[in-house]
């Protein structure tokens, strides 16, 4: 699990087979302090185990279907880096949200504009994601965590208000329109979806005080709606 707070910059490439090498750019050495074999590492969003440590990096396996199902394939050719998180650590601060490192689809960056602010930043969403975006809901862009300012399901696009400090030290400023990003929806949403599946029972309890089937008539009763 990740908090989507990217902790530094990579580049990869493929080494033959399903092996990849990430390199860490000079100034973010600071990721190999504690790297250990077998730490989970979300590599622009997507979770990856290391199977071997390097001087200034890491190897890593990632499956045909992460393949097809990601931008990692590509990265190499589309732009020169990735966004690196190490696992979050028990007691950790959490300041972003909780990302699980399982990339739900590929979005399209449409618009990049700067404000007096912010950058404004604009993607397509498809339908394996698009149902989890909530306006002012978390959502994460390349393994980054940022909240959505605007959602347009007629167009299935979003917009997200980035902050100069994620824009400067992420791969978001070296995106163009029309390069390709990892989306994952907020894990809240997926279990609220799963909740409210018609004809499903969630209950694990013979409490007599068990709510039984979860309906949006429960979740408002009780706060969560």
């Amino acid at each position: 699990m990740f908090t989507g707070l990217i902790q530094a910059l990579g580049t990869i490439k493929p080494l033959g087979g399903d092996s990849w090498q990430i390199t860490c750019v000079s100034q973010s050495l600071s990721i190999m302090s504690d790297l250990a074999y077998g730490d989970s590492v979300a590599v622009d969003g997507v979770c990856l185990t290391v199977a071997e440590i390097l001087k200034d990096g890491f190897i890593a396996s990632a499956s045909p279907e992460t393949l097809r199902r990601t931008t990692l394939g590509i990265q190499q050719a589309q732009q020169g880096y990735v966004n690196l998180e190490t696992s979050l650590r028990v007691g950790g601060k959490v300041g972003g949200h909780f990302v699980m490192g399982h990339v739900d689809g590929v979005g399209q960056l449409l618009a990049a504009e700067q404000t007096a602010s912010s950058w404004e930043m604009s993607f397509t969403a498809p339908e394996a994601i698009a149902r989890y975006i909530v306006p002012k809901g978390s959502i994460t862009v390349n393994g980054i965590s940022l909240t959505v300012a605007a959602y347009e399901p007629e167009l299935s696009q979003f917009t997200v208000a980035v902050i100069p400090l994620t824009y400067a030290e992420t791969n978001l400023r070296y995106l163009v329109p029309g390069s390709l990003v990892n989306l994952e929806g907020d894990i809240l949403g997926k279990y609220v979806e799963k909740f409210l599946q018609p004809g499903q029972r969630h209950t694990t309890t013979t409490d007599s005080n068990s709510p039984g089937d979860i309906s949006p008539a429960f979740l408002l009763e009780h706060g969560y709606l």
